[in-house]
Parts: C-alpha cells; sequence; structure tokens
C-alpha cells in the first residue's frame, strides 16, 4: 500500500561528504533514514541500501585516486507513483559506469574477469539508472519505485 505522505508531496534532501569509505556509515544512516520515514518497503530499502553502497564505495575508491574529493548525495522521496530518487554528484574524473559491459553471469566465479558485478546489481535491482557529466561533475541518478 502506497504510503499517503509520499503521495502528497515531494521532499528532497542532501548530504555533502568527503568521499571516503570512512563516510559509508554517514551515507548509509542518511538515506535509511529517509526512507524509513517514508514508510518504504524493507525489500525496497535493502535494494536501495546495496545500490547506494556500491556506487559510494566506488567513488570513494576511484573518483579522485590516489586523493579524495567532495560527494554529494542528494535524495528525493515523491509520490504518483511513490519513488526514491538517489543521485550522486562528485568531480571526480568522468566515469560512466553505464557504459561497462555487464558481466558474463553464465560463467563461474574462478572464470569470469574482476570487477563489474557491483554495477551489474545496481542496474538490475533499480528501477532506472542515469548518468550524466555536466559541469565538471559525475552525476548519477538511481530511481527505486517504492510501491
Amino acid at each position: 500500500m502506497p504510503n499517503k505522505s509520499i503521495k502528497q508531496t515531494t521532499a528532497a534532501f542532501e548530504i555533502e561528504v568527503e568521499a571516503t569509505k570512512d563516510n559509508l556509515v554517514k551515507v548509509m544512516a542518511f538515506v535509511d533514514s529517509h526512507l524509513e520515514d517514508a514508510d518504504c518497503p524493507m525489500k525496497h530499502q535493502f535494494q536501495i541500501d546495496v545500490a547506494v553502497e556500491e556506487i559510494f564505495v566506488n567513488i570513494a575508491s576511484y573518483a579522485y585516486a590516489p586523493g579524495t574529493g567532495r560527494a554529494v548525495v542528494r535524495m528525493e522521496l515523491s509520490g504518483e507513483p511513490a519513488e526514491a530518487r538517489i543521485t550522486f554528484i562528485d568531480q571526480g574524473m568522468p566515469y560512466d559506469p553505464l557504459k561497462k559491459e555487464d558481466p558474463d553471469i553464465t560463467l563461474s566465479a574462478a572464470d569470469r574477469k574482476i570487477g563489474g558485478l557491483g554495477i551489474y546489481i545496481v542496474k538490475q535491482s533499480m528501477d532506472k539508472m542515469e548518468y550524466e557529466y555536466r559541469d565538471g561533475s559525475n552525476v548519477l541518478t538511481l530511481t527505486k519505485k517504492l510501491q
């Protein structure tokens, strides 16, 4: 059953942190608190959590390597239909994860190339994934329907 408070409004929230793995806990708490306030179904919250962790850790690991920089995580919760949009923004090296070839999951783990499985899982679990490089920033948006 859709959450009536989500259906009536659109709410946007944003957090900016240093893009380090140590800040993953802060990012996850930010995302989860808003999903819980929106009465997000647990199945969807779990899928969103996995996706947020994968994307944020990739930014922390690769966007500014070997240095570090800032990352913005923006959440929008809306209704009709109820959905969550999570946008990641960083000024690291341009990188479009949508251009990454999906791994061949028919192969055994030993026969598969290393890398790419996390992005593949994100693509499969989200309803939409969009990337653009805009004004010197990587902008990756994940959308998940909450119904």
